[in-house]
């Protein structure tokens, strides 16, 4: 079961710190990507996959992110939870 609501939990929750970090790459990573628009206007091929490839990077990285934390919260953990 979880833990009584006067019960002190420390400093707080670190996948709430992974989850928000998360969020925030998965959010600059989708402006990156509508900010580029590479199906909208010609550029140089090296523009283009620089931005599609930082854009992928960021959104792979907040989706990892989200899902560690995810697996963290409603998984089966490396540990009993009490």
């Amino acid at each position: 079961m979880g833990t009584p609501p006067y019960e002190h939990r420390g400093a707080g929750d670190p996948t709430a710190v992974r989850g928000a970090l998360g969020l925030a790459l998965l959010a600059v990573g989708g402006w990156v990507l509508t900010t580029a628009r590479p199906w909208q206007k010609p550029g140089s091929a090296l523009v283009l996959g620089a931005g599609w490839t930082v854009s992928a990077v960021l959104l792979l990285g907040g989706l990892a992110l989200l899902a560690r934390c995810v697996r963290t919260v409603h998984g089966d953990g490396p540990g009993p939870r009490d």
